[in-house]
């Protein structure tokens, strides 16, 4: 072996081997660190290089040259590399204990390769009932590892061929699981169908792909893709649609093409009636068709609604409040009294304000009177957290919109609306902030006629993370009777976080002259990034769990304005899971999508996913790591999901998350990092969101001055939107926008 020379490289050499353990390997770029058993050397050899998969057990072959790392010692670094399937027995058997084959672990390919030595991989591909005879195999296993190894064949040939495309290979599994044995063929087809179809994979990845194929750049199939994929990202920022302007620039952009070719896309997208064109208040705005049927429907289910008599048992108001207090032994205020006449006496009403204003007591109080009366109530909140909540707050079942809609998993559609309503005299959603427009539409559809819709939430905090503003709206409009409470009770006036939360809401700086020990709200100064990430650790895992006998894990939660930057969630959740759930030496723990995965982590789910019964925001902890199935278990709540290897990219750690995605969820402890390079996102709904998130303690950590750059800023950035035109009756005719259309074009 010849050492590195630090004057100049040695010349390249060839070695082969044995690959006996993967020490690491990055999916994304290719990058490995292989442990190689070459002939005629005593111990093992370290192979650092770039390969687009290995498993343990294949041959290597590998070209370049020794180098000594100061660390690791002697390496050899490849300039490139090769694997083989394995022929020898023993290569064999560490091929299939290696994770290759969902369902073999090493006990079962010992057994595998003592039954057929080196003809095993041909029995599981060629001759699979054979595999019967071994002990401990029968027809159900035999099926689950010839699947997964037929599985684990066409994963390998996705990878080779995004790999040929110059694409990351990350995404295999699901393009597998999304288009099944014709993916290639139909990626090779419509290379933009991935950024539509495959969750993390954007237009820049699929167009890589479509000019290696052959889609030429001034194409209209592409222009149309491009139109496409700005109307989506332009939903992922809250819009249901963009001016024709703008729309326009910014695919000319992304496309890099002239606007001629934009144009001539949209005016057949908008022909086609893929694009709708309307002119909302004097501007020309392009919508995705859906969202704004979904607007149009909410209109007119709300107004019909509105128009309507109610149609509750006669009340006598006096009597009925009296034994609602009697009963719960809390006495309404004068505007709370006034606040239920008119919910009595609408068919649909919006209820809102901030906390600490008895919004809970009065929607109590409404429950207890109707159902006396005999009037069926159902209960719903946009997520798991808030469902929760609301049923631990009245006593009664609250669900998920989804879960009350009943969500079909096989092609996620509800299977209550207008033909098959839910029973029911009285709907109340809670959290209706956080309500988009496309759910809003499917839960109005399934109100019935005959029944009561009261929608609660506070319009102070962030909207919806999807497209829309609909609480906003409804009140803006004017034409939903709107109950807003004002006055902070005396039992919430002693807590710091709700009386600093209404007065941030009136763009006042919180009170943080010298807060008392006892407070339940604390603003610790630090100006450089590093000392509030050092502090932020610091607290979280001791001081806060050592003071209030909290859990830092299950108990803490960091809310970040943003995702990225030093204090952003991906680097604080580093930090935090490198503090609070350290490795431990011989468990087994699985790295994909950037992230680490081990027992006991705190994780989030990041997208729906209808078939696990799932949805953005659900929380939940690690309880086991399986290597030889390649599956995650995680609890959420009273309930164990299991993921695939491959289907993690749905999950990622929760130490830290961003401020909407704490939305509906309350927390004994918070924690929130502020720093003027959160200036993009520094807003005031921002932070009176974050800070009503904590029940029992509120730290903010960083800068005075973002945090009055945040209180200041009453600004909230512009969602264009058709729904408050709609709900004022100012829509369009579709003759109307037939001549529109045809005027543009």
């Amino acid at each position: 072996m010849n050492a590195a020379n630090p004057e100049c490289r040695p010349a390249t050499e060839e070695i082969s081997g044995l690959i006996e353990r993967v020490t690491f390997h990055n999916e994304e770029n290719g990058f490995c660190v292989l442990r190689v058993r070459t002939p005629g050397h005593r111990d093992e050899t370290t192979v650092i290089g770039s390969l687009l998969s290995v498993t343990a057990g294949e041959w290597l072959v590998a070209e370049g040259w020794w180098v000594r790392d100061k660390e690791h010692g002697l390496q050899f670094k490849a300039s490139t590399l090769k694997t083989v399937p394995p022929t020898t027995v023993a290569g064999i058997e560490r091929y299939l204990s290696s994770g290759l084959v969902k369902g073999i672990g090493p006990v079962l390919a010992k057994k595998l390769v003592g039954r057929f030595g080196a003809e095993v991989l041909a029995i599981i591909e060629k001759r699979p009932a054979e595999l019967q005879s071994v002990d401990g195999i029968g027809s159900k296993r035999r099926e689950r590892i010839a699947r997964a190894w037929l599985e684990a064949k066409h994963v390998r040939e996705i990878m080779l061929f995004l790999h040929s495309h110059g694409v990351s290979t990350s995404r295999a599994v699901r393009i597998f699981k999304t288009y099944g044995e014709q993916a290639i063929e139909k990626v090779r087809e419509n290379p933009y169908m991935l950024a539509k179809d495959i969750y993390g994979i954007g237009f820049a990845t699929a167009d890589q792909i479509a000019q290696k194929v052959g889609i030429p750049k001034d194409s209209l199939n592409r222009a149309r893709a491009g139109i496409d994929h700005v109307l989506l990202e332009a939903t992922s920022d809250g819009h249901c649609a963009l001016p024709l302007e703008k729309l326009k620039v910014a695919a000319s952009k992304l496309l890099e093409l002239a606007e001629a070719i934009v144009e001539q896309a949209l005016s057949q997208m908008l022909t086609s009636g893929s694009l709708l064109l309307e002119e909302i208040d004097g501007e020309p705005l392009i919508f995705l068709p859906h969202l704004r049927k979904a607007e149009e429907g909410i209109a007119a289910k709300v107004k019909l609604l509105a128009g309507m008599p109610t149609l509750y048992p006669p009340i006598d108001f006096d009597k009925a409040v009296v034994w609602c207090e009697r009963q719960t032994g809390k006495m309404l205020a004068p505007r709370q009294r006034e606040a239920m006449k008119t919910v009595l006496a609408n068919r649909v009403v919006v209820v809102t304000g901030g906390p600490g204003v008895g919004k809970t007591t009065f929607v109590n109080s409404i429950l207890m009177i109707l159902r006396a009366k005999g009037v069926k109530c159902l209960l719903c909140a946009p997520t798991g957290r808030a469902a929760k909540r609301l049923a631990e707050t009245t006593g009664l079942e609250a669900k998920t919109i989804h879960r009350l809609l009943e969500i079909d998993p096989g092609n996620g559609r509800f299977t209550r609306n207008e033909s098959n309503p839910l029973a029911c005299g009285l709907l109340v959603v809670d959290e209706t902030s956080m309500v988009d427009v496309p759910l809003m539409h499917s839960l109005v559809r399934a109100v019935p006629n005959s029944a009561g819709l009261i929608l609660v939430g506070d319009v102070d905090q962030l909207p919806s993370v999807g497209p829309g503003t609909v609480l906003h709206d409804l009140i803006e409009s004017g034409v939903v009777p709107t109950v807003r409470l004002t006055e902070v009770f005396r039992q919430a006036v002693d807590s710091q976080i709700i009386t600093n939360a209404h007065r941030i809401r009136r763009g006042q700086m919180p009170d943080m002259r010298g807060a008392d020990p006892s407070s339940d709200f604390h603003f610790v100064e630090r100006d450089e990034p590093q000392n509030i990430v050092a502090t932020l650790v610091k607290l979280v895992q001791e001081r806060i769990p050592e003071r209030f006998r909290l859990n830092p894990i299950r108990d803490v939660q960091v809310l970040c304005p943003m995702n990225r930057g030093s204090l952003g969630v991906r680097e604080l959740n580093t930090a935090l899971q490198r503090v609070l759930n350290p490795v431990r030496p011989g468990e087994p723990s699985v790295e994909r999508f950037g992230w680490r995965f081990q027992m006991r982590d705190k994780v989030i789910q990041t997208e729906n996913d209808y078939d696990k019964d799932l949805f953005n925001g659900d929380v939940g902890i690690v309880e086991r790591v399986d290597l030889v199935e390649q599956q995650v278990a995680i609890r959420f709540d009273d309930r164990i999901v299991r993921y695939d290897f491959g289907e993690l990219d749905e999950v990622s750690l929760a130490y830290a998350v961003t401020i909407h995605k704490s939305q509906g969820s309350e927390f004994p402890a918070v924690v929130i990092p502020l720093a003027t390079q959160h200036y993009m996102l520094l807003q005031r709904n921002l932070i009176y969101t974050g800070i009503t998130r904590g029940k029992r303690l509120l730290v903010l950590i960083g800068q005075k001055k973002a945090l009055g750059i945040a209180v200041r800023n009453d600004r909230p950035q512009r969602r264009y939107s058709g729904l408050l035109a709609s709900l004022r009756g100012r829509e369009q005719t579709a003759a109307n926008r037939l001549v529109g259309v045809q005027a543009w074009t």
